[in-house]
């Protein structure tokens, strides 16, 4: 059950935060890999998936607040098929980074 069409906004504003967040931790996570490892071309992977991260944290989330907060206000439809897509694509992107870091690594 959803809440008040108010809340909407936050909620999508902190998922785009929680994925942004997370994206870092992956990134995190392969460069402590690499360094573990000694392997200097995990980093590569870690840098991809770092600037994936900063992408979603520094344009996409606040892009996406603004555009929900004006049409929410405005009464309309918040959904931004777009944006989401472009968001998927960079989690997938950081999937990608992850499994080609850890094929590096075997």
């Amino acid at each position: 059950m959803s809440g008040p069409v108010e809340t909407q906004p936050a909620r999508t504003t902190l998922a785009w935060q929680r994925t942004g967040l997370s994206t870092l931790l992956v990134a995190g996570l392969l460069a402590r890999g690499a360094a573990a490892e000694g392997q200097l071309l995990l980093v590569v992977p870690a840098a991809v998936v770092a600037v994936a991260g900063l992408v979603v944290l520094g344009v996409l989330a606040p892009r996406r607040q603004r555009i929900g907060e004006v049409i929410s206000r405005a009464g309309g439809d918040v959904r931004s098929p777009g944006t989401a897509a472009t968001a998927t694509a960079l989690v997938v992107l950081t999937s990608l980074c992850a499994l080609g870091a850890d094929l590096l690594m075997r």
